[in-house]
């Protein structure tokens, strides 16, 4: 319950425990900047009382369906009214919790706020208003495959952008070995041609005589008049520029969203200032056990629990060393001081590692491998990493829940 308490009071994004009727009866610091109001007033507070009022509606209707019983949860966008108008839009994931008898008595709730995300997907939703009215001069083109004879073929003008002006027009086979096989995943049409979903948009890179260019493909699945699916037909427009510039404003970022850590950027920047005179302990950090997580519980569980890590992990060590995200659930840590420095605060690490981690009702075993170099003097940050990746691979391959130093 300890560990509990400190995940949900240190999160970095709002959580906040609601009663049955819509009253928040916990709310962490995050949250409680989020509403912008003094801790006292939240509360007892209605959700409703701080929701926009075109919102209030969809957000009771998937509240009351928790409460009887046909969902555990649901995932929402809406907008929070701050007490001088100002206007938060927030992504909330709200989980049911349950006693023994599988009965709800409270809910669970994390709020992110996604404010500025919107304002760049507006901006992006803007661009794309300015590309379709000038559709004959987009770079890209359309393409459109019959279901139920699989015959696929792509327009004259994406042939051409792909080809050159004496292309002809594309099949499928063709047109997917032009796409990076790291994006395979991205192009893939299944859940259209089953009718699961009616369009979503793919942001894969494709080879084209222009060279390897970023794609947006807008794809929307026609039915017949039962119901059943029959076209899909696709939009395909290079946003390669817009992509590279989305890319600089994440590089500039030092710190990773979800967590509150330094990113790789962030890292690079503060282990140049980092000064120590008994040398620099580097960690690569790994989960062991977060697929699991993420298969059995889902992906917001897996945030929570990538959450819980980083504040564990920032815990093990002092204010001065440096603590980093780098990508899924692979953290890097930074200690300025001596080689037994450095072991000993991987050595916490690990321990406090070994604490499940609280789930609603439940724990998640989530267990961490550690590869470790000291040096005493400061040099290149990721030919260190480097050493410090192989000897993360020799902890996993020994048993996992270890620490090669």
């Amino acid at each position: 319950m300890a560990l509990f308490d400190f995940a949900f009071e240190n999160a970095p994004i709002g959580i906040a425990l609601v009663d049955l009727e819509g009253r928040i009866i916990r709310g962490n610091m995050a949250f409680v900047r989020l509403l912008a109001l003094p801790p006292e007033k939240v509360l007892g507070t209605h959700f409703k009382d701080f929701t926009h009022p075109d919102d209030i509606e969809a957000d009771l209707i998937l509240f009351r369906q928790v409460l009887e019983g046909r969902r555990d949860g649901y995932t929402i966008e809406k907008w929070y009214l701050r007490p001088l108008g100002e206007i938060v839009h927030v992504l909330i994931h709200v989980a049911a919790m349950r006693n023994a008898d599988g009965e709800v008595v409270r809910f669970i709730s994390q709020i992110e706020d996604i404010t500025r995300h919107k304002v760049h997907e507006r901006q992006l939703a803007e661009r794309a208003a300015q590309l379709e009215l000038a559709l004959e001069a987009v770079r890209g083109g359309f393409w459109q495959m019959d279901i139920l004879t699989g015959m696929f073929e792509t327009s004259d003008r994406l042939a051409q952008f792909i080809g050159g002006p004496a292309a002809a027009r594309l099949d499928l086979e063709r047109y997917v070995n032009r796409i990076n096989v790291i994006d395979g995943a991205q192009a893939d049409l299944t859940p259209l041609i089953a009718g699961d979903i009616d369009q979503n948009v793919a942001e894969y890179r494709l080879d084209t005589i222009h060279g390897e260019r970023w794609m947006r493909c807008d794809r929307r699945l026609l039915r017949d008049s039962d119901g059943r699916p029959v076209i899909i037909v696709g939009m395909a427009i290079d946003f390669t520029e817009e992509r590279r510039r989305i890319e600089l404003l994440e590089e500039t970022a030092r710190t990773d969203v979800l967590t509150g850590l330094l990113n790789r950027r962030g890292l690079s920047i503060e282990f140049a200032s980092l000064q120590s005179a008994e040398g620099f302990s580097v960690l690569a950090l790994d989960l062991d056990g977060f697929k699991d997580v993420n298969d059995v519980h889902g992906h917001a569980v897996g945030d929570l629990v990538l959450q819980t890590a980083a504040t564990k992990i920032r815990s093990a060590v002092r204010d001065r060393d440096l603590v980093s995200r780098t990508g899924g659930d692979e953290f890097v840590v930074v200690i300025a001081g001596s080689r037994s420095t450095g072991e000993a605060a991987a050595e916490r690490i690990i321990e406090r590692m070994r604490e499940p981690i609280p789930i609603a009702d439940q724990v998640a075993i989530v267990h961490t491998s550690i590869g470790g170099v000291w040096t005493a003097a400061k040099q290149d940050m990721f030919s260190l990493l480097q050493e410090a990746d192989a000897l993360l691979y020799e902890a996993k391959a020994a048993g996992k829940d270890a620490v090669r130093f």
